[in-house]
């Protein structure tokens, strides 16, 4: 892999507590999608699968805007007359990073959406495994109101995460909707107020950076796929993949909280993660597992672990 960091035109990217915000970096153009964009995104994932700065990717805007999708000047008018073999590159190059890379992504990845989405944006924004929105984002399939079907696989992930009224609904009348409109039809996960998504974000950031990543990854990888296979053949890969990560992992994660909870007593995988699999071996001889915590607390579970336990030593 190239040293070079891919970014710093049309993408940016902020490092910070293992978090990746990856930005879509065209604020004066409400950061739609032009081709040269799409080719710096490509890059900016591939580059970040094996970045050791962070363990989840962000993909957010700059500015008022996550993405007003695919820039009507620079990716329709200005291929119109280019040659089919030239207009069928640049539709690869969008479909590379939102369809495969992004989708298929080594890391977990959260659309933290601050503003429009707008057309092609809707693929990206479900490309992601989890989106978060702020309550105020605008939403909008607007291909309709200048003539257009809504392409680049927009009818068909909004077929996938909408309902089929809601679908219908907003691909036929070009209408925009907000983050709550939005959560309540399930494109994304949950809205918050504008002030809180950032650190919401962040929330869901530091849950998903305890888990064991190999696990995690085949978890989403085994979702995507088992959607559309029959029963026994689901059956069977889903078992296939969970030897394989296993396998990939060492396994450490699983044994270490099987033993926390059969012979140590000390988790209820239900309510808490095991925090063992992932800290130095300074941490583990300080607490093999997390406390059991209201699902509410989780993220806090594994700093105030050993809190409780270490004051009752004291007293004998």
């Amino acid at each position: 892999m190239s040293t070079k960091e891919p970014w710093g035109n049309t993408v940016d990217v902020v490092f910070d507590d293992q978090i990746a915000f990856v930005y879509f970096n065209r604020p004066e153009k409400k950061n739609c999608m032009s081709p040269t964009l799409n080719r710096e995104m490509y890059a900016t994932l591939h580059h970040l699968e094996l970045d050791d700065r962070c363990s989840v990717v962000v993909l957010t805007g700059r500015g008022e805007a996550w993405s007003a999708g695919m820039d009507l000047k620079e990716y329709f008018r200005e291929t119109d007359n280019e040659s089919d073999a030239f207009k069928m590159r640049t539709r690869e190059e969008c479909a590379a990073w939102q369809q495969i890379k992004l989708r298929n992504l080594a890391k977990p990845t959260i659309a933290m959406v601050n503003g429009w989405v707008f057309g092609g944006a809707f693929t990206p924004l479900t490309s992601c495994d989890i989106a978060i929105a702020a309550e105020d984002a605008k939403f909008g399939l607007s291909e309709i109101n200048w003539g257009i079907l809504p392409g680049g696989n927009v009818t068909k992930v909004v077929a996938d995460t909408m309902n089929m009224r809601n679908a219908l609904y907003y691909i036929m009348t070009g209408e925009t909707f907000d983050g709550k409109q939005a959560a309540a039809m399930g494109l994304v996960n949950e809205a918050v107020p504008r002030e809180r998504l950032e650190a919401r974000v962040r929330e869901i950031a530091k849950v998903l950076m305890q888990k064991d990543p190999v696990v995690l990854r085949c978890a989403k990888e085994v979702f995507k796929r088992v959607r559309y296979m029959d029963w026994e053949t689901a059956n069977d890969y889903i078992y296939a993949k969970s030897d394989g990560s296993q396998y990939r992992s060492g396994g450490e994660f699983r044994s270490g909280a099987m033993k926390a909870f059969l012979d140590d007593k000390k988790l209820k995988p239900g309510l808490a993660t095991y925090d063992g699999g992932k800290k130095g071996k300074a941490a583990k001889k300080v607490a093999k597992a997390a406390k059991p915590e209201k699902a509410a607390k989780a993220t806090k579970a594994a700093k105030k672990a050993e809190k409780p336990k270490a004051a009752k030593k004291g007293k004998k």
